[in-house]
């Protein structure tokens, strides 16, 4: 689970919710894949991974059930959707460090190595930070502004569901911007939100998404978008 924040200084920083509940019902341990040439036709691709104390195990704390068929399953899924798409040797050889983190035997190893792939595809030079690292409160909106206080961060960029529940004050009480992350929903991004990013990556290339994210960036109207 990731919180995106936009910090005073030229770069941003992510930061990583390692210690809060893991969800099987979130997209910590699994994901959609679209089809390269119809990106309506998904299927679900899922890490199976066994939770040591139950519901109530960290995301840090998830364990790949078995690391050796889970890393198998997964290469042989992405490559059986991708491998027709002419970047799939850039893909490829990008997703070798993805593959060595099931030898880990955690789900969360994944889940922050193939999100730091893409981020070195896309030219991003920010930080990773881990908030079992951080000083923060327990309470929810709290936590989350202590966090980005903490990552020096002068902006928190939430998404559409956490704008549901979020409070605002203690974000204001530190000064700190609360902009809502709103992705685009026309063109190559219509299933931004429910398909993993390899589709587009497929479908584009690295630079050609990387532009269009940089288009996206200078436009004041889809700024948070791209951020």
């Amino acid at each position: 689970m990731n919180l995106q924040f936009r910090g005073t200084a030229a770069h941003s920083m992510l930061g990583k919710l390692d210690d809060v509940q893991f969800t099987r019902r979130d997209y910590q341990h699994r994901t959609r894949l679209a089809a390269l040439d119809a990106p309506d036709r998904v299927r679900w691709l899922s890490i199976p991974t066994h939770l040591p104390h139950g519901r109530h195990s960290l995301i840090q704390d998830a364990l790949i059930a078995d690391p050796t068929s889970a890393r198998r399953r997964t290469a042989a899924m992405i490559r059986h959707e991708y491998r027709a798409s002419p970047h799939w040797a850039t893909l490829q050889t990008a997703l070798e460090p993805v593959w060595d983190a099931f030898d880990t035997g955690r789900t969360a190893a994944v889940a922050e190595t193939s999100t730091r792939v893409l981020l070195d595809l896309f030219g991003w030079n920010g930080r990773v930070l881990a908030a079992s690292g951080l000083p923060a409160r327990p309470e929810r909106s709290q936590r989350l502004a202590d966090l980005t206080a903490a990552a020096g961060a002068g902006t928190y960029l939430c998404g559409t569901g956490g704008m549901t529940y979020l409070d605002p004050a203690p974000f204001t009480a530190r000064g700190i911007t609360v902009a809502p992350f709103l992705p685009p929903t026309t063109g190559i991004w219509a299933n931004a939100r429910r398909v993993t990013a390899l589709w587009a990556l497929a479908h584009l290339g690295p630079d050609a998404l990387a532009a269009r994210l940089r288009a996206l960036a200078s436009s004041p109207d889809s700024l948070e978008a791209a951020a």
